[in-house]
């Protein structure tokens, strides 16, 4: 029961930053786990990041642990994601999405609700 609208995408050097917005519609935002998932061009939709409801756990992909942060701030409706030390292997479609049952889920169908996408261009 909430609607999610991406934005923050762009084009960057490698080596640069980005930081994602993710914001949700309703008032019952803190009742839902968020993930940020990201597909490449002819390629599977991967998890990228996890945050727990209150934002007490986190979990990440290992191919971005150490550069990407996720965080919430439920009383502005809004998850993000900081992205440092951007690799071109990084540019994909960014989607945030929501899960109505709580635990750490990495599986595009075990999630709820999809945003529409924003775009992630890193260049060599």
């Amino acid at each position: 029961q909430v609607q999610l609208v991406e934005s923050g995408g762009g084009l960057v050097q490698a080596g640069g930053s980005l930081r994602l917005s993710c914001a949700a519609a309703g008032r019952t935002f803190s009742s839902y786990d968020m993930g940020w998932f990201r597909q490449a061009p002819r390629k599977e939709r991967e998890f990228v990041a996890f945050i727990s409801r209150n934002g007490g756990n986190t979990y990440y992909a290992d191919s971005v642990k150490g550069r990407f942060t996720i965080s919430r701030d439920n009383a502005k409706n809004t998850v993000f994601l900081q992205m440092n030390s951007l690799k071109p292997e990084d540019t994909a479609v960014y989607y945030c999405a929501a899960r109505s049952r709580p635990g750490v889920v990495t599986r595009p169908r075990d999630y709820n609700y999809w945003g529409q996408g924003t775009q992630v261009t890193v260049s060599s």
